[in-house]
């Protein structure tokens, strides 16, 4: 039986990832405060992600994750997994990304606190698919997401270095 402090402790690594105090460095929503519309969609050099494509692909896994704890079968984003930059990549569009970011990460804080902390043991329903992070527990996958967003929120800091020190 899981214990509920479970549920707790994963909105605070959820919420310290995203906007509080990271053990790992800076939080996401720190790091993407003062970044331009012309930084958020250059590349530093080919085969690299910008910093907005990363933002889309954070967004569009943190929506997954939140469908799975919905009682969905695990998939592949609706968004998809590395989703386009929208056309045109203007200011307006790059805090629209910045904000549908937030948003996700709301929605899926509201979820973790609604899941029965039994149910955070419980296997997410899908057929195993270890690509999609699937064969594992809710909680399992809450805290993947944490780490999933802690390593592209290093990539974004190394990024607006790359970008900077031109």
């Amino acid at each position: 039986m899981t214990h509920p402090s479970l549920t707790h402790f994963l909105i605070d690594q959820l919420a310290r990832e995203h906007d509080g105090d990271a053990w790992h460095g800076s939080s996401r929503t720190s790091l993407l405060a003062d970044v331009s519309v012309e930084e958020a969609r250059r590349r530093p050099s080919p085969g690299v992600q910008s910093i907005w494509e990363l933002v889309l692909h954070m967004t569009a896994w943190t929506r997954e994750v939140t469908r799975r704890l919905g009682g969905h079968l695990a998939s592949e984003p609706d968004m998809g997994d590395w989703p386009a930059i929208p056309a045109p990549p203007d200011e307006r569009s790059w805090r629209a990304a910045l904000a549908a970011l937030d948003e996700a990460h709301s929605a899926l804080r509201v979820a973790v606190g609604a899941i029965d902390p039994v149910r955070l043991a419980a296997p997410v329903e899908d057929a195993r698919n270890r690509e999609l992070g699937t064969g594992v527990t809710f909680a399992q996958t809450i805290n993947g997401l944490v780490q999933h967003d802690a390593y592209h929120s290093g990539q974004i800091a190394i990024v607006k270095k790359m970008l900077r020190d031109r």
